[in-house]
């Protein structure tokens, strides 16, 4: 055990597959002792049959959340020893029912009995224990559910990387990157348009001189993304969001979010009250980082960009 106490929590799984280790040996060694030939690994399956009824394999691996092939092959096992059997009769011919033997049936008194002093032990075990491992086993499994183990490491490793990441305001310096970043984005989903050649040529003119701002995301000190705010014309609105494009090899270490972040807080700061927005809707990602934002869908504004069918705002 030095070695778990050694890596820790990342070694989650393996520590898992000992604990199963053990508990599948001790179970084997139980079913000996009770004078049992029965491998532990069918249990799911053979005590699914005790209930007594048609059931085909399929039903079976939907019942105990194990593969197809896992429970056939099972199944096969059973019935090499005489505890199981195929091609029951049923109202439906196209179905194989599998179901228990007479010895079968005969072993599942036994079984029963073994169960209760099993189920005795367990009870015994979380009594001694100062944490009951099998209401915690629920617990992660419903919250494994709701968000994955990999979703959960890739959000630390998005938070870890999102500290190299420094957003700051526009320098002449960062010129290049402010339309190249933009213009490798649109290319590789849309095609740029006139309105896209005005902000990113001269975005001093367009953009900044007109009260508006621009900021770019450095990470390790290189530019891989940048976002404006462009001061409108609009009795509704005060600003749009626009000009968002991350480089793809830094894309996953929330940059998006963070350049998000700044404009609206640019915003608050020059006293807007809403900002607009335009995107498309096949860029499922930038549209959920624009919700995650606060921004909400509205409808009908006259638009130069012919990719846009969705528009959005955010009051402040």
């Amino acid at each position: 055990m030095e070695f778990f106490d050694k890596v820790g929590k990342v070694a989650l799984g393996s520590r898992l597959r000992l604990m199963t280790a053990i508990i599948t040996d001790d179970a084997a060694k139980i079913y000996e002792s009770y004078g049992m030939t029965f491998m532990p690994k069918w249990f799911p399956v053979f005590y699914t049959l005790m209930d007594e009824r048609e059931i085909t394999i399929t039903e079976i691996a939907n019942e105990i959340g194990h593969s197809q092939p896992s429970v056939s092959k099972i199944v096969q096992e059973m019935i090499a020893v005489g505890l199981v059997e195929e091609s029951l009769k049923s109202n439906d011919k196209r179905r194989n029912i599998v179901g228990l033997t007479k010895q079968g049936w005969e072993f599942s008194k036994e079984l029963k009995l073994q169960l209760q002093d099993v189920e005795a032990a367990v009870d015994s075990l979380i009594t001694e224990s100062k944490h009951n491992l099998w209401a915690a086993l629920e617990e992660w499994e419903f919250l494994l559910e709701q968000k994955s183990l990999l979703k959960r490491v890739t959000e630390a490793k998005k938070k870890r990387e999102s500290h190299d990441v420094q957003i700051v305001a526009f320098e002449p310096q960062y010129l290049d990157a402010f339309k190249s970043l933009n213009v490798e984005w649109i290319s590789t989903y849309f095609e740029m348009e006139e309105a896209d050649y005005k902000a990113l040529d001269n975005p001093e003119e367009y953009i900044l001189n007109k009260g508006g701002k621009i900021f770019v995301a450095l990470y390790r000190n290189e530019p891989v993304g940048v976002c404006a705010l462009i001061k409108m014309k609009d009795s509704n609105y005060d600003f749009e969001m626009a000009k968002m494009a991350v480089s793809p090899k830094a894309q996953g270490k929330n940059i998006g979010f963070l350049l998000g972040q700044a404009i609206v807080k640019s915003a608050k700061e020059l006293g807007a009250n809403i900002i607009y927005l335009e995107s498309n809707t096949i860029l499922k990602p930038a549209i959920n980082l624009y919700y995650k934002l606060g921004f909400q869908r509205v409808y009908g504004l006259a638009t130069p960009y012919k990719r846009c069918n969705i528009q959005m705002e955010l009051k402040i």
